[in-house]
């Protein structure tokens, strides 16, 4: 937990509400209204009678208010605005709106990527350098390891909540377990937050094995959630239902939706999912040459810029039996319906501000924690068992719906992730390369931002439009992130064009997978099962897909950047992986670890089973014997 000092300071400006504090903030309270009315009515004088006086419209002072949606495992290209196949009409008004980023980054994994957005550090200055599935027992507990936000950090939520801000949050937190972790503890009024990498979307079970349950939090309790709900639908409400108990006017909001779309499981009402039938038919490498064709069409990569050829040892489409092709290609059709069903749920929170009278005065952020997930959890050892005690299965009859386990697995993913190369997990443009959209008051309309951008500027960005000063108390950590206000700004009266940020490098590192950019070029060094564990060079400007390694052509410039990533790995606390460090074998060892810990009673029990019944059987039959012994 934050040091008492720490957590003093911010509570001191966010209004502690106990014992002398309480009631000297109570007594605040009551005599505030006099003094505005007091100060108000000597306003009004002065201004009548000041001679030649005349009417002018007053300039607003009330801070925006600030939505921040993070959609999970959304690829650069899925979303309508980007050219991506499923229909997302609010999102696309919002891009056409706002700005476009069509250079933006984050880490490959979810948990890290979510501390840097909330608090414009870098993931080993927030404690949450990677997932606990990963983690070697050599790095638990070590600083920047603990895998919750570590001391010092201090999240969006609590700059503007000493702002004046009510925050408010629903959905996946996944950055920290147990009392003091979660959102509750960390800037937000009211929160309804899965602790967890993920969970079903239409009851409150676990997905994965490596989960003993759904585990949900309201305000750092647990709480039971409705017997029926669609998971976009109920995180919607529910921020909906906080938002309009603040009455509009009294103060700004900060809104953060985390939604589940479109982790695994995959699923999706039908009433979404049917529009897209036979669409995805064609097969994962029509759709991968599909999107990078529309890349260049829209200005996101060059004309000339080469096709990133699938990863190795993936199916081609044609190798798969008619089956599997009709059980794959329903598994897109309801991914592209997960994400209109979050589109149509985002429309409803958009007209609920509306009908509060607070659209014109609200920033909206929409972006994705990494690339798309190659995961196939259907076919791990052990998991036909599983899925059949938690009432899971994976059949084209129903698939997507209440009680499916749909994914897409690593062919889907690869092609998702076009004009890049890989996906999450990795260090490749696959899993760094994300949609960004921001929208609002001070942003300009219809701009497309072909500066590089990265996660931890998300927070710097809003804090500097909504014109809030970060808090900077004793033991906290400056925020790393730089604002992006200049690229957005809208044109001035000259036709000026919006601002520039400077050119600096770039670090990404969780669990080995490392990157960095400086200028037109990328290192980057993936480690098995899918890399090598070798560094390689990529001018990113001439070549997006990462299909030639210029390590040896250009040593000079790859000298300066390894150096580049050495600098960044020193400076924000990058441990190096233990010899021979596999993440499926850790994971494998974690899961297996944490099952026994949730089994333990019941196997303890078993044991004692095994153990008294023979005892018993023979103490019996000892017994027995003295008897006919005796007689």
């Amino acid at each position: 937990m934050r040091s008492a000092g720490l957590r003093t300071l911010v509570n001191d400006r966010i209004g502690d509400r106990s014992g002398y504090g309480a009631r000297f903030a109570r007594r605040i309270e009551q005599i505030l209204p006099a003094i505005a009315r007091t100060l108000a009515l000597a306003f009004g004088a002065l201004c009548c009678l000041a001679a030649g006086a005349h009417a002018e419209t007053p300039q607003t002072t009330s801070r925006p208010n600030i939505v921040v949606i993070l959609f999970d495992d959304v690829a650069l290209m899925d979303l309508g605005a980007y050219g991506g196949e499923a229909k997302t009409p609010n999102i696309d008004r919002l891009a056409r709106q706002g700005a476009l980023f069509r250079n933006h980054h984050t880490s490959p994994l979810c948990s890290p990527s979510r501390a840097m957005l909330l608090t414009g550090l870098d993931s080993h200055e927030t404690g949450v350098s990677t997932i606990e599935e990963v983690l070697p027992a050599a790095q638990k507990n070590r600083k920047g390891y603990s895998l919750r936000l570590e001391e010092g950090v201090l999240t969006i939520a609590d700059h503007l909540k000493a702002a004046g801000y009510r925050t408010l949050m629903a959905g996946k937190w996944h950055l920290g377990h147990g009392e003091g972790d979660l959102p509750s503890s960390h800037g937000f009024d009211r929160s309804l937050a899965l602790d967890a990498s993920g969970a079903d979307n239409w009851a409150a079970k676990p997905y994965m094995p490596y989960y003993e349950d759904a585990p949900w939090f309201e305000d750092g309790r647990p709480v039971q959630l409705p017997d029926s709900f669609y998971s976009s639908e109920l995180l919607v409400d529910r921020l909906i239902g906080y938002m309009n108990e603040t009455p509009a006017g009294s103060a700004p909001l900060f809104a953060y939706l985390s939604l589940q779309a479109v982790h695994i499981p995959v699923q999706a009402p039908a009433s979404f999912t049917g529009s897209y039938a036979g669409r995805f038919d064609a097969g994962w490498e029509a759709l991968r040459e599909a999107r990078w064709k529309r890349a260049q069409e829209t200005g996101l990569i060059p004309q000339n810029a080469p096709l990133a050829p699938m990863p190795e040892g993936l199916r081609a489409w044609s190798d798969l039996s008619a089956d599997e092709r009709a059980i794959y290609a329903r598994s897109m059709e309801v991914y592209s319906g997960m994400l209109e069903a979050a589109d149509h749920h985002i429309g409803r929170l958009i007209e609920a501000i509306e009908a509060r009278g607070d659209l014109d005065n609200t920033l909206f952020v929409i972006t994705s924690d990494n690339g798309p997930e190659p995961s196939d959890p259907v076919h791990a050892p052990g998991m036909n068992l599983w899925m059949k005690l938690h009432t899971y299965h994976w059949r084209l009859e129903g698939l997507g719906g209440p009680g499916s386990l749909a994914f897409i697995g690593p062919e889907w993913a690869a092609s998702l992730s076009s004009p890049g190369s890989m996906f999450k997990f990795l260090a490749s443009q696959g899993g760094l390369h994300v949609p960004l959209i921001l929208s609002g008051p001070g942003v300009g309309p219809d701009l497309r931002i072909a500066e590089r951008s990265f996660v931890s500027d998300v927070t710097p960005t809003l804090l500097d439009l909504a014109g809030v000063a970060p808090l900077r108390p004793e033991g906290s950590i400056p925020i790393r992130g730089l604002s992006l206000k200049g690229l957005v700004t809208p044109p001035d009266a000259e036709g000026g064009a919006p601002g520039a940020i400077p050119e600096r490098g770039l670090g990404v590192e969780v669990s080995g997978n490392s990157a960095f950019f400086r200028g037109d070029y990328k290192i980057v060094r993936n480690m098995p099962t899918w890399g090598d564990g070798r560094w390689r060079l990529y001018n990113l400007t001439l070549d997006p897909g990462e299909t030639r390694d210029l390590a040896a052509a250009e040593p000079d410039v790859f000298a300066s950047m390894l150096k580049g990533y050495e600098t960044y790995a020193a400076e924000v606390g990058v441990l190096e992986l233990p010899d021979n460090y596999s993440s499926q074998i850790q994971i494998l060892i974690n899961s297996l670890t944490r099952q026994a810990g949730f089994y333990w009673p019941y196997l303890v029990a078993l044991l004692g089973l095994i153990i008294l019944l023979p005892a018993g059987a023979i103490a019996l039959w000892l017994r027995g014997r003295r008897r006919q012994s005796g007689s």
